[in-house]
């Protein structure tokens, strides 16, 4: 080993060995204790740590006042923490610098007796200049006494109000349950350690005062967004799940069971929504084999091929019934672990064969038929179903016209399906023509950008083809459009400097994020990373995700369009929308820079405002008061849509929507409200209309439900048979559906209850 000695002032440093676990050299007071013999191999690293034999005679004092002597060791064992906690590994030269630069600034200082919270400055300092991402963690960890007494004051008191009040920020969360409400108390404080560890000073600047709005920053750290989940290729062959392994199901009723059971323990491990695309033709094979076991059965007790095949299908008809059955218990009844019930979206409707046209049937019959007790059934909201129409297989005498009609039936009685048309114009409509290929929605309104199987971002050649079961988002973050042209006016700043922004601040989060989440572990959600639940998610137990991480999506949300249309001259989206129109025009050439320059998919997303409508308003208004048409009510329009009090008619509503579809192919759904009393041919008619033109399209209706006497009908407060204000009712939240009353008390905050009073065409 080298002697560590002092030349005109320089460092000269030891070699000695450091585990990656600890410092296992020890230099106390810069007495050196040398190891027998060095070694360098995959578990330790040679690291030449600099000192002066001098810097035995140094004392540190200490916060309390006591006097402990200098030690370097303990400075590398501190950077090493604050490297972990950024999921950063220094290597050996970088310590040794470290060491160098704390080593010389200590006897710079001619002293020997030094405060703590100068050796703390010189670390920082020196980190600094080494690796800023770990000065910066050094440096929040260091302070975290102070600020962890006031965040966790914080979470006290919102795990207080959330005990003995309750929550609405998410309606699909019960905050009546003791589970959720542990839930959304771990959350607060998840939320805190991201505000704290994650986000620099502008960023916070900027999400307090309102300019952008992080999605569930309570989970962003933990795990990815809404997906399409590749339930098809975890059931193929077998899987494993809780260190217990599954065969692949050889019937249709534990198909069934073993979804279910899939999608609650995968859904668990993410936020946002979880579709499962084509479940028609998913669950044929499984309705295939069981057609055939029973068939076979029933010519084995003497009954003819005729009459086999019709109890056969009998059965199979009973399977598939009860298998629906059993995901709206299931989803509707059993909590995930995050506390809420788990957003499950199925698409179906393409599949043509016998049994995947049984599959489709019985989910809208299942639906309609509603659930409870006899006489006082009603839709449940899980899992949202999505119809995926083709003109050529839905027409008028087309092979699955029969479905068509029936979905429409549905639609009528319990709002969904919600309709993606595969044959009119735009992106999705696209993507299917060209390649056959649907762009499921993943929860209310996600979709993914193409990512082709060998050219990524762009297809390598013509035969390329682009894969979207399987894959996922990483989160939205949002633009409050509106305080963003407010700031740029009060500043005599031009709008879209400022715009830019905010807009490279998304870009930079989202670029971390994506940095952070592929440092994790494919432990963290086996199905997903190792059963095959995301494309290429065939990864060892402690791989991370990284490799698999090139093709998930990062949104820019849009919320209050039609706001900012109004604060720039006093016009709705439905009167004017020009300006409205350049600005998203303006993202869109942003965001495409964006996504060639990083490499990375961005999408624009149509942000389905739950809490936040709410949140935005209260805001602008501490910073820019109340404006006129902006923000004068308690909430601001969703995404693109013009605004609820609009008195449109549904057409009206569905062309000057039309304007902005193509420039949100992150996330967008349209939907007008049919205040037409179950009036199925207009209905059929504005449906239609809405698949000639490429929407994914809603059906709203505002669904009421007596629970003492079972009577229902459109929009009632009173139960106008036994007089009764004991009414479940279901509106449309955004994309999706919610109970606006449960039992007579609504789980909905006031500010949506507001909206939904103030609805005209939507």
């Amino acid at each position: 080993m080298e002697e560590t000695t002092a030349r005109n002032g320089e460092v000269v440093g030891l070699k000695s060995v450091v585990s990656n676990n600890a410092v296992t050299n020890s230099i106390k007071g810069g007495t050196l204790k040398p190891f027998s013999e060095s070694i360098n191999d995959n578990n330790h690293k040679v690291i030449d740590i600099g000192s002066k034999m001098s810097t035995d005679k140094i004392q540190i004092i200490k916060k309390d006042g006591t006097l402990e002597s200098y030690d370097v060791t303990k400075v590398v064992r501190a950077i090493k923490k604050s490297a972990e906690r950024m999921l950063i590994e220094l290597s050996a030269d970088e310590i040794n610098q470290i060491c160098n630069i704390v080593n010389k600034s200590v006897m710079s200082l001619g002293s020997n007796k030094i405060e703590i919270i100068k050796i703390h400055s010189i670390v920082e300092s020196a980190l600094e200049d080494v690796n800023p991402k770990v000065a910066k963690s050094y440096r929040d960890y260091r302070n975290y006494k102070i600020d962890f007494v006031r965040m966790l004051d914080k979470v006290y008191q919102e795990s207080q109000r959330i005990m003995y009040i309750g929550d609405k920020e998410n309606s699909n969360a019960d905050s009546t349950l003791v589970s959720t409400k542990r839930s959304l108390i771990f959350n607060e404080l998840n939320k805190e350690l991201y505000k704290k560890f994650f986000l620099n000073v502008d960023e916070l600047q900027a999400i307090r005062d309102g300019y952008i709005y992080i999605h569930d920053m309570s989970a962003r750290r933990d795990t990815m967004n809404c997906c399409l989940f590749d339930v098809a290729a975890v059931l193929k062959g077998g899987f494993e799940m809780g260190n217990v392994w599954y065969n692949e199901p050889k019937s249709l009723d534990v198909a069934f069971d073993v979804i279910g059971d899939i999608v609650m323990a995968a859904a668990s491990q993410q936020y946002g929504g979880f579709t499962i695309p084509e479940v028609d033709k998913i669950l044929a094979p499984y309705a295939a084999r069981t057609y055939q076991r029973q068939y076979e059965k029933y010519l084995c007790l003497g009954l003819s091929m005729e009459k086999s095949r019709e109890e056969a299908m009998n059965d199979l008809q009973k399977d598939f019934e009860q298998g629906f059955q059993g995901w709206e218990y299931k989803f509707n009844t059993v909590a995930s672990s995050r506390g809420d019930y788990p957003f499950i979206t199925v698409t179906a409707g393409l599949g043509t064969d016998e049994y995947e046209k049984m599959a489709t049937r019985a989910m809208l019959k299942t639906r309609m038929g509603g659930q409870g007790k006899k006489g006082n059934k009603k839709p449940v909201l899980f899992p949202k179903l999505v119809f995926l129409f083709d003109k050529e297989l839905h027409g008028e005498g087309k092979v699955n016209h029969d479905l068509f009609e029936l979905g429409i039936e549905c639609s009528k009685k319990t709002m969904y399906p919600d309709w993606l048309s595969l044959s009119g114009e735009g992106y999705v409509a696209s993507v299917y023509k060209k390649y056959k290929k649907v762009v499921s929605p993943m929860g209310c309104r996600a979709f993914l950008s193409p990512w082709f199987e060998r050219g990524g971002m762009e297809p390598a050649d013509e035969n390329d083809e682009p894969i979207f079961v399987g894959r996922f988002n990483i989160g939205a973050i949002s633009l409050h459009l509106p305080m963003i042209y407010a700031k740029a006016k009060k500043e005599n700043r031009d709008f879209y400097e400022v715009l830019d922004y905010y807009m490279d601040m998304i870009r930079n989060l989202h670029r971390r994020t994506l940095d952070y989440l592929g440092e994790m572990r494919a432990s963290t959600n086996p199905l997903a990373y190792c059963e095959g639940g995301f494309y290429g998610g065939h990864l060892k137990f402690h791989d991370k995700i990284k490799p698999i991480l090139k093709y998930t999506t990062a949104s820019f949300g849009i919320t209050a369009l039609n706001e900012l249309q109004e604060i720039y001259n006093g016009k709705s989206i439905a009167q004017d929308g020009q300006f409205a129109l350049e600005v998203m025009e303006y993202i869109n050439k942003k965001v495409e820079q964006y996504k060639h320059e990083d490499h990375y998919l961005y999408a624009i997303y149509g942000t389905p405002a739950e809490n936040l409508c709410g949140l935005q308003v209260k805001q602008f208004r501490k910073k820019f008061g109340i404006v006129p048409n902006v923000s004068d009510k308690p909430y601001v329009s969703n995404s693109f849509h013009c605004h609820v009090s609009e008195k449109l008619t549904p057409i009206q509503k569905q062309d000057l929507e039309k304007r902005f579809w193509d420039l949100l192919n992150g996330g967008k759904i349209q939907y007008v409200k049919y205040p037409l009393n179950y009036n199925t041919e207009a209905i059929k008619t504005l449906i239609l209309r809405a698949m000639d033109m490429g929407f994914y399209e809603g059906v709203n209706l505002s669904l009421s439900y007596c629970d003492d006497c079972g009577h229902q009908e459109l929009n009632m407060d009173v139960c106008p048979v036994c007089g009764s204000t004991n009414l479940t009712k279901i509106e449309r939240m955004n994309g999706y559906l919610s109970y606006s009353r449960v039992k007579g008390d609504s789980r909905l905050a006031d500010h949506k209850m507001a909206e939904i009073k103030d609805r005209v065409s939507m």
